[in-house]
């Protein structure tokens, strides 16, 4: 049985979180917070396995009492966002940045044509989040020396794109490579991360505002430009194409997935062959992992966050055991590897 704590300051809302989880026979709901510094105290008295968290609420918001849980007692939160303004939206980012492992936007109304399908993406998720039981965030303080770690010599000249994919736990660990990599990265960006429909224009602005890297969601027919990472749009699969263009499809999900990363992935493999670096981070699932190591087989620099630093380690753990992976690395190292591969390339073009 799964314990949940709702945290809501609206009594409807609320009431009808309740009704949603409560219907599954999984899930007991053992409290429930009208702000932040209630569902602090719920928290140490209930011991919950997942909570769910409202963002703006009054005494305290969700982003602070995120913040104080997971210092005084760490358990999986998923932030639940009744805001549809993207700006509005950053602060839910914020709250994963503190530790909240996934955000979903709250179901519509019973009645709702959707409704069926977002309480049953709301159950899921919190079930999914049970299943992390001890949640490790990378820590932002540590900052241990930065040894290179240089790939094949004469490889870096021909680097055309990094792309990375990331599910659950991905966006702080993005937001800390992005900072890392220099401003005149002379490659473009490509990110896959597994997140809620409705959200990934606020985790772009949000992305852009807390690395210094311009941060685009993907349009279709762009090109991309050097120093610049762009973002799989909600229900498109991407690829890249020749000369660097995006292409966005309505392909069919993979693996119920829609983006996908090995949907990328695969057009990288077909048009630029090794020329690429491409990795892996923490999230659920395989997504990614067999056409990680198809990148590797045609000269590729590869790599997979290691199970240390990984929220949950799917989707990096299957590259490892299929060694599709270059290299096995924790967020700082791999951004010390991509800021390498980017001053290498342009000691070789001077």
């Amino acid at each position: 049985m799964i314990k949940v704590l709702i945290a809501e300051d609206s009594p409807v809302v609320r009431e009808f979180l309740v009704h949603i989880l409560g219907s599954d026979p999984d899930i007991r709901i053992v409290g429930t917070a009208n702000d932040g510094e209630e569902a602090l105290e719920a928290v140490k008295r209930f011991r919950p396995d997942v909570i769910t968290m409202d963002i703006h609420m009054p005494k305290m918001d969700g982003l602070e009492a995120t913040r104080r849980i997971m210092e005084t007692c760490p358990t999986p939160i998923v932030v639940v966002s009744g805001s549809a303004d993207p700006h509005e939206n950053t602060m839910t980012f914020r709250a994963m940045e503190a530790g909240a492992l996934a955000v979903l936007r709250r179901p519509n109304g019973i009645g709702h044509p959707d409704y069926e399908d977002n309480a049953k993406e709301l159950v899921q998720t919190v079930k999914l989040m049970a299943e992390v039981r001890v949640v490790r965030r990378w820590p932002q303080t540590r900052r241990e020396p930065l040894s290179p770690v240089r790939p094949v010599a004469g490889e870096t000249a021909t680097v055309k794109m990094i792309a990375i994919g990331a599910s659950t736990g991905g966006p702080p660990v993005l937001q800390t490579i992005l900072a890392r990599l220099p401003r005149d990265l002379p490659v473009p960006v490509v990110i896959v991360q597994h997140m809620a429909t409705g959200f990934i224009a606020s985790f772009a602005e949000w992305l852009a505002q807390s690395s210094g890297m311009p941060v685009h969601v993907a349009t279709h027919g762009e090109y991309l430009v050097p120093g610049h990472a762009y973002v799989a749009p909600d229900e498109f699969q991407m690829k890249i194409e020749h000369g660097g263009r995006v292409a966005l499809t309505r392909d069919e999900p993979e693996s119920g997935l829609r983006p996908s990363v090995s949907y990328l992935f695969r057009s990288l493999a077909e048009v630029y062959g090794g020329n690429v670096v491409a990795g892996l981070l923490t999230g659920m699932g395989r997504d990614g992992a067999a056409e990680l190591r198809l990148l590797r087989e045609k000269g590729a620099i590869t790599f997979a966050q290691d199970k240390e630093s990984s929220v949950v380690h799917g989707m990096p753990g299957e590259a490892i055991r299929l060694d599709a992976a270059t290299f096995i690395l924790a967020p700082d190292k791999i951004a010390a590897v991509l800021a390498d591969l980017a001053r290498n390339k342009n000691q070789k073009q001077q």
